[in-house]
């Protein structure tokens, strides 16, 4: 059965990372008979050079009638000074709205090769590997109302509204609840209960789904400040994280770090199950659009890799398949072959980013 991916890769090294990924895509076609099909098209910056918009309708309709979409990355400084309406990161809020991909999933692993690159000591952050699942489609960055008015006084006010329902909170607790049975069983639920009306209900709300229908997963409750605090201090007693949109966002990133390099780690960002029985998806890498190594061809493609092994896993059931590109990736770090973000030894060379692409298909080769 044909699978059907929209590749949209998007501004800086979003296009370089993303051959990469079609080189490991045409691989799994070839080795292992998996029969995508592959589409492409514009988003963000590129999109608004060509058409006037960081997202045309065309192409949200190829998003909505393909399998999966997988993204590299947007924005760049030529167009810090657009209006905020068609800044390149409009058109990803967009994907993310229309297709209501509401829950984003957020590993932070650490490989084993790379443990002496975290900041951590090893014994910390050896054997790491944990989720966060953050809210995508609302709380304050899609509230209202928003905007920035005067105050009639001389001065200005910035408005943003973190606005939650019950089904939007109630949906996505369940999405980490269900990971958290094909991990651990253990979730925290992140807020600000102490402070916000929004952290109260959310904290009400995940409770509810908990004793409703995951009571054999483990439940505990954390204020996000702390939780921040407990992600450097002793980050392996998590497994499961679930926060809002802007904790979510903070807490991955602070989790990102942990691991050494934002240029490994991938993200996915699911919705509702369609009749085919696969969700709305999008696949990206946590890294952005990097212009400053933009066309160098030194950028690190692994985490846009790794985003296409989280869509073998949720997107078509391929866990084993996923788990051989897993294996063949650790196995090229292993080797010591590292890109420039990855480089500790400044007497050696570093990888390139085509380099690092045949060093894992030569993996993937090995695996046959």
């Amino acid at each position: 059965m044909t699978k059907s991916l929209l590749i949209l890769a998007g501004d800086g090294i979003g296009p370089e990372v993303m051959q990469q990924v079609i080189r490991v895509i045409n691989w799994f076609n070839e080795h292992k008979h998996l029969d995508f099909e592959i589409h492409e098209d514009l988003v963000g910056g590129i999109s608004y050079d060509e058409h006037g918009q960081p997202l045309t309708d065309q192409t949200l309709e190829k998003a909505k009638n393909c399998d999966a979409v997988l993204l590299g990355a947007v924005g760049g400084p030529k167009y810090d000074n657009l209006d905020f309406s068609v800044k390149p990161e409009r058109g990803l809020l967009k994907l993310r709205k229309e297709l209501d991909l509401f829950a984003n999933l957020r590993p932070a692993k650490c490989f084993d090769a790379l443990t002496n690159f975290s900041s951590l000591r090893p014994e910390i952050i050896s054997g790491l590997d944990i989720m966060i699942v953050r809210e995508a489609t609302s709380g304050i960055y899609f509230g209202e109302p928003r905007g920035i008015i005067d105050d009639n006084e001389g001065g200005r006010i910035g408005i943003n509204t973190n606005r939650y329902t019950t089904n939007e909170i109630r949906r996505v607790a369940r999405s980490a609840f269900e990971l958290a049975i094909r991990r651990n069983k253990k979730v925290c639920s992140m807020e600000k209960a102490n402070v916000m009306e929004s952290g109260i209900l959310w904290r009400e709300e995940v409770s509810i789904i908990h004793k409703k229908e995951y009571p054999q997963v483990e439940l505990t409750h954390m204020y996000a400040d702390a939780g921040a605090m407990e992600l450097v201090r002793n980050p392996k007693q998590f497994d499961v994280i679930v926060t809002d949109n802007l904790f979510g966002d903070l807490l991955s990133d602070c989790a990102a770090m942990l691991t050494g390099s934002l240029g490994m780690l991938p993200s996915a960002t699911l919705g509702v199950i369609r009749k085919s029985g696969r969700p709305y998806a999008m696949y990206e890498p946590v890294h952005g659009s990097a212009p400053d190594i933009a066309g160098k061809g030194v950028a690190n493609p692994t985490a846009c890799i790794l985003s296409f092994a989280m869509a073998l896993k949720y997107s078509f059931d391929l866990g084993k398949e996923a788990e051989v590109l897993e294996n063949a990736i650790e196995r090229v770090l292993a080797k010591g072959v590292r890109t420039a973000d990855l480089m500790q030894e400044r007497n050696k060379q570093p990888a390139s980013t085509e380099e690092m692409g045949t060093e894992i298909i030569n993996q993937l080769d090995f695996s046959l």
